[in-house]
């Protein structure tokens, strides 16, 4: 092993940390990238309906349990602290878009789930090997409302992922000092 990787490997996150932010990751990506593709396709085409919904449905109910899990195996463990090479208005940006991240994280999907639970013409959100009871009434209006705050929420979700990973490759080949490669701590 060398220097540099055993000096830094005490601030790594927990590895069950890791792997779910990589799974949120993965899940988020193809997340957003469903939704965007379901809604352009023709109406006609019978795999918006009986695949594209249902996919992107389960998944976004997946993506909050997956949340809900990081958040409270992070409520239980020691975090790394921030490296020590960062400039404080760094140090508040991250802080800022890992709370934004994590709260739309939450939300978009509860708004997806309050689309589908409101629409009249809805058939429910299907979670795998089961069917989720709609929680609020049917009511189209209400469904216009959560239409828009999932599209509107979804594409900030969006904005603050690619600003995420740009922040990341910065850290990691612009930076001067080593200790600021952030993305070594989720590896």
């Amino acid at each position: 092993m060398n220097t540099q990787a055993s000096e830094y490997k005490g601030d790594k996150y927990p590895l069950p940390l890791r792997l779910l932010h990589w799974v949120r990751a993965v899940l988020i990506i193809a997340q957003l990238w469903t939704g965007w593709t379901m809604v352009r396709l023709n109406d006609a085409l019978p795999a918006k309906f009986d695949w594209y919904y249902p996919t992107h449905k389960q998944f976004g109910i997946l993506t909050l349990l997956v949340v809900l899990v990081q958040l409270a195996i992070r409520s239980r463990k020691t975090l790394p602290a921030s490296p020590a090479g960062l400039a404080t208005w760094e140090k508040k940006c991250s802080k800022a878009a890992h709370y934004l991240l994590y709260g739309l994280a939450i939300v978009v999907p509860l708004m997806g789930y309050s689309m589908s639970s409101t629409y009249t013409q809805s058939d429910g959100v299907p979670f795998f090997l089961i069917h989720l009871p709609e929680l609020l009434p049917k009511n189209d209006n209400w469904f216009s409302v959560f239409q828009w705050l999932h599209r509107t929420l979804a594409y900030t979700l969006l904005v603050l992922v690619v600003l995420h990973v740009l922040g990341a490759l910065k850290h990691r080949y612009l930076d001067a000092d080593p200790r600021n490669d952030v993305l070594r701590r989720m590896l």
